[in-house]
């Protein structure tokens, strides 16, 4: 389990820390999610062997998974939202572990289309769930801080892959490099139904914890969030808020994507590395990662302690993380002087994307009822998902397939960087424009349910 953060000891001994137990329970699902989808990745060298794949065969395949998780993010935030955190983060999960162990029965390049399409859309319940999972069991003020946390589970998932996947694949075979990672959701499984319930209805939930939890909630009856009416798409796209979280993931997941999917052919083909030897220049970046996630969610923390206003911590933490990201355009130049200097300035614009997204994500809790977090997220990563499938389809297959027949794949990967140093940038200004003050919209039209006896 993760260890309680500084920010939370000192409440910690009197109002009791059950939350970050939860928080622990959201940081190892993401941990697996992340672990899962990062697999063929890494196996990509072998799997080009066997299939005799082209980067235009692997963009086609990254595609499918980025349709289906768009798709699936669009509808998936609804079923949280109906099923409640509980039903609906382990039902995600379940399906996830099967769709992930079923890449070890493909047999040819269009199955690994549908294995990804299958793991994509059932991956998409991971961060609607644990956004609404944050925005249920933390105040406001805490929200970022564990959003960052459990976060890191992505980076961890990522290092987790580098260090273990290439040597499954040389000891075995690349088949049980998908059962074995995919086995992992099955244990949480256990764990979530065992230590999870929601806090309105948790046995071990102490009074001052929960008085804590909802302390900047006017009406504690938002508190049974489970038993009020859930808010409509259309609903919630009349409002500029949504829309603001809408293009900020829209313009920032592709260059997650591309990390994920992109890393390690980058050391491979521009430094020769392969199978193991990826494994330690990947898990710098996303050790870095892991800094970047939890640090971005301490930063607004920090501002708001200090008296500023919880808005204008999130917008100026946010902008300095946007400016974090744009030295990643020297990558090139510097790899030429030495390969570790490009994956150190890659891994601080990773570990700001994952600052990044700790406060992009809590921007919804912040904005939006507890009710239609969820479904807000789901539509945020659908639109996140759909920037990547652009990205794909009209910049890296195109101009990856071209520039590596004339063998010039540098080219593309520059032209790559600095899309990934201005996309952040040009995000923030767009969500500013949106929400300049990140106003919390009011539903007026659903009444309150009545406040829970605890």
């Amino acid at each position: 389990m993760i260890q309680t953060p500084p920010a939370a000891t000192a409440t910690s001994t009197t109002i009791g820390k059950y939350r970050w137990t939860i928080c622990s329970l959201v940081f190892f699902a993401t941990t697996v999610n992340y672990l899962d989808r990062a697999v063929i990745s890494l196996l990509k060298p072998y799997l080009e062997t066997e299939f005799n794949w082209n980067a235009g065969d692997y963009a086609n395949i990254e595609i499918a998974f980025k349709l289906a998780y768009s798709l699936g993010m669009l509808g998936v935030g609804r079923i949280i939202d109906k099923l409640g955190t509980k039903l609906g983060y382990a039902l995600s999960t379940f399906l996830w572990s099967l769709a992930a162990i079923g890449h070890a029965l493909v047999s040819s390049t269009l199955g690994f289309s549908i294995a990804r399409g299958f793991l994509g859309v059932t991956e998409a319940g991971n961060f609607p769930a644990a956004i609404k999972t944050t925005a249920e069991w933390f105040p406001q003020k805490e929200r970022a801080l564990a959003t960052g946390i459990f976060n890191s589970g992505s980076n961890v998932g990522a290092i987790i892959a580098p260090l273990t996947v290439p040597w499954i694949a040389e000891t075995w075979g690349w088949k049980w490099a998908f059962v074995i990672t995919g086995a992992l959701g099955f244990v949480w499984l256990v764990l979530w139904f065992v230590l999870y319930e929601v806090p309105a209805k948790h046995a071990k939930l102490t009074k001052a914890e929960f008085e804590y939890i909802h302390s900047d909630v006017d009406d504690l009856a938002a508190a049974s969030i489970e038993t009020q009416p859930k808010v409509s798409w259309f609903k919630l796209l009349t409002f500029r808020q949504t829309w603001g979280f809408v293009l900020g993931k829209f313009l920032t997941d592709p260059v997650w994507w591309f990390y994920l999917f992109w890393l390690p052919d980058f050391l491979t083909k521009q430094y020769g590395l392969r199978g193991t030897d990826i494994a330690m220049p990947v898990a710098v970046v996303y050790m870095l990662s892991s800094i970047g996630s939890v640090g971005g969610g301490w930063i607004p923390l920090n501002f708001i302690k200090h008296g500023m206003p919880a808005f204008r911590a999130r917008k100026t933490s946010m902008l300095l993380i946007a400016l974090c990201v744009f030295p990643i355009v020297f990558a090139q130049q510097l790899g030429q002087i030495n390969m570790w200097l490009a994956v150190l300035v890659i891994g601080i614009a990773a570990a700001a994307h994952q600052a990044w997204s700790a406060n992009i994500f809590t921007t919804v809790s912040d904005m939006f009822p507890k009710r239609a977090v969820a479904s807000v997220t789901g539509i945020g990563g659908m639109a996140g998902g759909m920037g990547g499938i652009l990205l794909s389809a009209l910049v890296q297959k195109r101009m990856f397939v071209y520039y590596e027949s004339i063998n010039q794949l540098d080219k593309a990967y520059y032209i790559m960087f600095w899309i990934c140093g201005g996309a952040y940038l040009l995000a923030w200004v767009l969500m500013h424009f949106l929400a300049p003050t990140m106003k919390q919209i009011q539903l007026d039209d659903v009444p309150p349910a009545a406040a829970p006896t605890r």
